[in-house]
C-alpha cells in the first residue's frame, strides 16, 4: 500500500515544475504589448536623455545615457521669460478654449439628443465637417479678421479659433453620453418643479460627468498641440510654447539640449490631464463615443 501510494504520488511531484515553467513562459500577446510599449517609450526616453546632456555631448559620440548629467537646460527654460512665458500663454488660451467649447457644446448636444427638428441630421453633419477640415484652410481668414478688429496676438483669438474645431467634437461626444440618459429623468424633474437651468446643472450634468471629462480632455489636447493657428495668430504677447520651440535657431545654431528639455516639459501637462481623466476616457470607450 505504501509503495503503491508513493508510486502514484511521484508523477505529481515531477509534473509540478513543468506547470510552473509553463506559467512563467510569456504569451504572444504579452510580447507584442511589450514591443509596442518599447516603441512608444523609446522617443520619450531619448528626448529625456538629450535634455540632460550638453550640446557638445549630444553632437558627439553616441551614448544611451548622459555621461555628464546637467540640469542647465531646464534651468534655462524656467528662468528665461522667452521660454516659460510660452507655457503660460499656452495654458491661458487652452483653458479658455476648453471652457468656451464646453459651455457652447453642452446645450447644443442636449438639443440634438432630446429634440427632433427639421434639418437636425444635416446640421449635426455640418458641425462635424468643420472638424474634418485642416486648420490651414482657416488660417488666412482668421488672420485677416483678427487683424481688422484688433484681436491679433491675443489669447482669446487663439481660443476662439480653436473652438471651430473643438465645439463640433465636444458636441459629438456629449450627444452620445446624453442620449444614454433616459428622458424620463427630464420629465420627472420638471414635475418636481425644477426649472431647466436648475435641472441641467444639479441633476443632468452629474449624470454625464464622464462625458464632460472626455470632451474636456480632447479639447485640451487639440488646443495644446495645435501649431499652425496658434503660430499664425500670435507674434509676441500670446506666443505659445509650440511656436517658441520652432524659432530656436540662432547665430550659434540649434540649442538641442534646451529644445529637448522644452519637449519634456510640453509633454507633462498632457500626461497629467490623461492621468486625472483616465477613468472617464475608459467609460467613453465603453459607450463607443471615443
Amino acid at each position: 500500500m505504501t509503495d503503491a501510494s508513493s508510486a502514484r504520488a511521484a508523477p505529481m511531484t515531477i509534473a509540478a515544475p513543468r506547470t510552473a515553467t509553463r506559467r512563467l513562459r510569456p504569451s504572444g500577446s504579452a510580447v507584442v504589448m511589450g514591443l509596442y510599449l518599447l516603441f512608444l517609450m523609446l522617443p520619450i526616453y531619448w528626448l529625456l536623455n538629450m535634455s540632460l546632456k550638453t550640446n557638445a555631448e549630444i553632437l558627439g559620440a553616441f551614448s544611451l545615457w548622459p555621461r555628464d548629467l546637467t540640469f542647465a537646460n531646464y534651468q534655462t527654460i524656467l528662468t528665461d521669460p522667452s521660454w516659460y512665458m510660452g507655457y503660460v500663454n499656452s495654458l491661458i488660451y487652452v483653458v479658455m478654449n476648453t471652457a468656451i467649447s464646453l459651455l457652447v457644446a453642452l446645450p447644443a448636444a442636449y438639443a440634438f439628443s432630446r429634440y427632433s427638428f427639421m434639418g437636425d441630421k444635416h446640421l449635426f453633419f455640418w458641425l462635424l465637417t468643420n472638424r474634418m477640415a485642416p486648420p490651414a484652410v482657416f488660417a488666412l481668414p482668421f488672420f485677416q479678421l483678427y487683424s481688422s478688429i484688433g484681436l491679433f496676438d491675443t489669447h482669446i483669438a487663439v481660443a476662439l479659433a480653436h473652438c471651430l474645431f473643438n465645439v463640433p467634437l465636444a458636441v459629438w461626444i456629449l450627444e452620445g453620453f446624453m442620449r444614454g440618459v433616459p428622458k424620463e429623468i427630464d420629465e420627472t424633474a420638471y414635475i418636481d418643479g425644477y426649472s431647466f437651468p436648475a435641472f441641467f446643472i444639479k441633476i443632468f450634468t452629474p449624470l454625464i460627468a464622464s462625458g464632460i471629462g472626455v470632451a474636456a480632455f480632447f479639447c485640451f489636447m487639440f488646443s495644446w498641440v495645435e501649431l499652425l493657428l496658434s503660430r499664425t495668430l500670435t507674434s509676441v504677447d500670446a506666443k505659445p510654447i509650440a511656436a517658441t520651440m520652432t524659432r530656436t535657431v540662432g547665430a550659434a545654431g540649434v540649442d538641442w539640449g534646451v529644445l529637448a528639455a522644452a519637449g519634456i516639459l510640453t509633454i507633462l501637462p498632457g500626461a497629467l490631464v490623461i492621468y486625472f481623466v483616465r477613468n472617464y476616457i475608459a467609460k467613453g470607450f465603453a459607450l463607443g463615443r471615443v
